[in-house]
Parts: structure tokens; sequence; C-alpha cells
């Protein structure tokens, strides 16, 4: 069995395993003509794992940590996983191995926590009208009405619970991800944030239109659809098992919010956007209506993936699931 590391055009790589019979030993080469790569594996066993071949592949190129590195069999198909072995893989005597730099990676953690500590931030800075904001007069004022400082409560808290669950609760099944998506990330979250802080705690700001009864069914929505995403996040927290990426089949517990499992397959993002329609009624502020339109859309796209790849993965996977809303989508 040979292994040959390659780099041709615009900075894919490739690997060409030729096999004719069941060896003890494989070893890496580099073809004569191509020298952007030199010999780094001289023997790889046939158990070798991807990450076993991506740690052996940064010692001699620490540019590409193992993070950066994707594997595949085609260059248009899915990354190889890390545990997958390279005789286990899917080819027959001849096969190609393609690499693809993944770019500059940053950890899901580091990602959240970033993404989720700009909003509390930004919503407190106009809560309490820091100078420079709504003008000298109303500098650290604060606002007569009870719903402001409701709003302040629910959006702070909603925030201090990302939080703590990206730090106590989620398992990630990959490490990183590209480090591009902080920068768009937290403009989303951040802009958002500052565009309906600005006018919730502005001094000309009105209460709801129906007044405390508004507020209070508001109120309950949002409450209700928090501690059902949380249930949902320690649900599937409890199928993965600590250092896994073990994929299971989510089903109800006996946590009544979990019952929203016989429904749909990502019951977090119906009650996630559920939360932020609960906000927008509370505030009946605009901005809130726009961000929870378009975290709406950008998590229908998210759940129709999951709800695909539990389609495809198990094949016993409950029918009757939709992706995010019950009977409709």
């Amino acid at each position: 069995m040979r292994w040959r590391f390659w780099t041709p055009r615009r900075g894919r790589s490739c690997v060409s395993w030729i096999s004719s019979s069941p060896p003890t030993r494989s070893w890496v080469q580099v073809p004569p003509d191509l020298t952007f790569l030199h010999p780094c594996f001289p023997q790889v066993e046939p158990h070798a794992t991807i990450a076993e071949i991506k740690n052996l592949f940064t010692k001699n190129h620490p540019q590409w940590y193992p993070a950066r590195q994707s594997l595949r069999l085609d260059p248009k198909g899915k990354s190889l996983k890390d545990e997958d072995v390279l005789q286990k893989l899917p080819v027959g005597t001849t096969a190609t191995l393609y690499f693809r730099d993944l770019g500059a990676q940053i950890s899901w953690v580091t990602v959240f926590l970033t993404e989720y500590a700009g909003p509390l931030f930004i919503y407190l800075l106009f809560y309490f009208r820091v100078p420079f904001i709504y003008g000298h007069k109303y500098d650290f004022t604060s606002s007569r009405h009870n719903v402001v400082h409701l709003a302040c409560l629910c959006h702070s808290f909603h925030y201090i619970k990302r939080l703590l669950e990206t730090l106590f609760v989620h398992r990630f099944s990959h490490g990183t991800m590209p480090l591009r998506n902080i920068f768009k990330n937290c403009t989303y979250y951040w802009g958002f944030a500052a565009w309906m802080a600005y006018y919730i705690n502005h001094p000309l700001y009105t209460p709801p239109t129906y007044g405390a009864q508004q507020i209070k069914l508001a109120l309950a929505i949002f409450v209700i659809c928090q501690l059902g995403n949380f249930s949902i996040h320690m649900a599937l927290r409890d199928l993965r098992p600590a250092g896994s990426k073990t994929r299971k089949i989510p089903y109800p517990t006996k946590n009544p919010f979990t019952w929203l499992f016989l429904l749909v397959s990502c019951p977090n993002y119906t009650y996630e956007v559920g939360s932020w329609i609960g906000f927008a009624i509370m505030t009946q502020c605009l901005p809130v209506a726009l961000f929870s339109l378009v975290g709406f859309t950008q998590m229908t796209i998210w759940a129709k993936g999951k709800h695909r790849s539990y389609l495809k993965e198990f094949r016993d996977y409950p029918p009757l699931r939709m992706p995010i809303i019950p009977f409709l989508l």
C-alpha cells in the first residue's frame, strides 16, 4: 500500500492510495516532480485514522493544523471523519484522498461566547443611557415605563442563559468553525441588539397598545419558550456522552417541554423563535419583530438541514415530525 501527498494548482492537495495486497505497513511519499511537500509519512499503519494522518501532516506543515484540514474521497464530497480508519474506507484497489485547506479556524465556544456577550453588554449601554446616545439631558436617566425594565431583564436573562449553556450544557460535534464566521455572527447579533435597544430604551418610547394584558401574555410566552429551549438543550446534551460524536434520534423525556419532539425535529429552534415573538409582543418594537423574522428564516434553514440528515441517517426516524413547525414546516 502506498500513500502519496501532492499539491496541484490552487492549493488543493491529494493523497493517492495504491493497494495490491493487504500490507502490514504503508508509507507516504511525494512524486519526484512535485516538491511543494516533502516526504513526511515514512510509515503509516493501515489501521491509522484520519486524525492521525492529520497530526502527522501538521508536524511537517504546522500552518495546516488538524482543524484546518479536510480530507475527502471526492473533491466535492463530504470530509472524512477523524475517527475513520484508512483500511476501512469505501475504495477499490486505487483511491485518491483530496486535501482542502479550510482556512483559519476558531472554536465554537469562543464564537458563541463572543456573539452572546456582545448583545448583553450593548443592550445595557442603551438601558443605562450612557452619554452620546440620546442627548446630554438624558444621560444615565431611567425610563418611567415598567415594560422597559422588564424587557431589559428578559433580554439579559436570555443571553446570560446562552452564555451558561455554552459553557456547561452544549456538546459540539465539531470543535471549530471558520474564523470569518465570528465577524458575520457578531455583526448580526450585535447589530440587532443595538438597533432594538435604541428604540426600546429611547426617552420617547411608548408602551404596548393593550397595556398590562399584552405585556403579561407576552411575558408568559417568553418564559415558557425559554424553559422549553433549555429543556431541549438538556435533552440533546444527554444524548451525547462527553467527548463523543455519537448521533441518536432524540425522543421526548418525562419533561413536558420535550414532548414537542413528537412533532418536530428541532424544537429548540421552535422555542427560540417563540421567545423572540413573545419579546416582540411585549415591546411592540419593529426591530425586534424583524430580528424574529430573520432568525426564524435562518433557523428554518438549519432545521430543514438537520431534518434531512436525520431521515438519511436513521431509517426508523419518526415520519410525522416536521423540521420546526408542527404539521406545517
